[in-house]
């Protein structure tokens, strides 16, 4: 599949349930790393979020959910899974050596963006 330019995943995220979007991100990082992302302690919930007719997350887990699945659609598209699923949890020198799935649990959304610009090529090494 050709990658997405930033614009139009987060049109495809956006058009997704949030149903498809848990179940996604389970089947690429598991339901622990998912509530870990999300800053869930239940780590059964995401597989819960998963069904079709399982309970919606919260407004907040939603958004990290919905930002988490644009990222790693963005990252697998150009790298392939095993190196997007590397990258969520490995530390991050462009997010002062703190893993992106915990700067997306804190919110640190742009600079999440910022650290996978620069792993794919977008920004010049420091």
């Amino acid at each position: 599949m050709a990658e997405l330019t930033t614009t139009a995943q987060h049109g495809r995220t956006a058009r997704m349930d949030s149903h498809q979007i848990a179940a996604e991100l389970n089947r690429a990082l598991g339901p622990t790393l998912v509530a870990a992302l999300t800053g869930s302690r239940d780590r059964k919930l995401p597989s819960k979020w998963a069904k079709p007719d399982g309970p919606e997350p919260s407004t907040d887990f939603s958004r990290r959910l919905q930002f988490a699945h644009r990222i790693w659609r963005q990252l697998e598209d150009a790298e392939g899974s095993h190196v997007a699923r590397q990258w969520f949890i490995g530390g991050n020198p462009l997010l002062d050596e703190v893993t992106p799935l915990t700067a997306i649990r804190e919110d640190r959304l742009h600079d999440v963006v910022q650290a996978m610009e620069g792993f794919l090529g977008g920004l010049p090494d420091a």
